[in-house]
């Protein structure tokens, strides 16, 4: 997706640039010229393609709004209700809109949000930042289902779907009820995840080293993947980390080259 990503402070712009070094290729950053005396516009990503604007921001989102297929606004949502009334046609023509505040603590998918893949671009945004995705469309709020996964290096996006299939079918669920899949940082560019990942539909959440060595909630932990990768476990703490209010209704289950656990959000026993 073709994105561009605005802000209009010191700290909006540190967060865009967050934002920013987590995609290929590298979006098109706009920012406000009158913050840039005070921050280093390369310091988290070099090779930023980074563009100062000075005129107001209604003019500039009027120039950019049909040249990108997603837009992602780093500032308060009221100013970009503003920005964007007079140019939203319809959901199967609009970009993707997705607002961020200045320090990533939100992530929100605005406007067309499944036509136009600001579900899925909020989903990419909040693993970048290490946070959740505010998604609002009755089909996605309904999804409460989270499968976290481990996977050795180049495991074929054919045994990642089979095995989420497997896993689920043991706890009756259904794939049309996972709201995301979830792994460890260090696996979040590995191509069968992704793949698996695009195939069904359903996001990749990226949960950092650090959350998972400090889940507190009960997993089984492992020796070997203490040594290999230097956490007790992944698949179950990346589980119940992606979700809200999360508890395990399937531990570990060993599949070849991957480990598969499920919770389910707001569960109730």
């Amino acid at each position: 997706m073709n994105i561009a990503v605005i802000a209009l402070t010191e700290q909006g712009t540190k967060t865009a640039q967050r934002i920013g070094a987590g995609f290929i290729p590298t979006p098109s950053i706009y920012v406000l010229n009158k913050v840039t005396q005070n921050t280093c516009l390369t310091e988290n990503n070099p090779t930023a393609r980074i563009t100062l604007f000075s005129e107001p921001l209604q003019q500039l989102v009027h120039q950019i709004f049909k040249q990108y297929e997603g837009l992602v606004f780093v500032m308060a949502m009221g100013i970009v209700v503003r920005m964007i009334a007079p140019l939203i046609r319809d959901k199967h023509t609009d970009p993707a809109v997705v607002v961020v505040d200045d320090v990533g603590r939100f992530v929100i998918s605005m406007l067309s949000g499944h036509e136009g893949g600001a579900n899925q671009l909020a989903h990419q945004i909040a693993s970048i930042l290490h946070t959740d995705a505010v998604i609002t469309t009755g089909t996605d709020a309904q999804k409460d289902i989270i499968i976290g996964i481990g996977c050795k290096k180049g495991i074929s996006k054919e045994i990642v779907k089979k095995s989420i299939i497997d896993a689920l079918h043991k706890v009756n669920r259904k794939i049309g009820q996972v709201r995301l899949l979830s792994t460890i940082d260090i696996k979040s560019e590995e191509p069968g995840l992704l793949q698996a990942s695009e195939d069904l539909g359903i996001p990749l959440r990226v949960v950092s080293k650090s959350e998972i060595a400090t889940c507190v909630k009960e997993h089984s932990k492992s020796t070997f993947v203490k040594e290999k990768i230097g956490v007790w476990a992944v698949c179950e703490p990346a589980a119940l980390i992606a979700g809200r209010k999360t508890q395990l209704i399937l531990t570990k289950q060993k599949y070849p080259g991957m480990t598969v656990a499920i919770a389910q959000e707001n569960f109730m026993w």
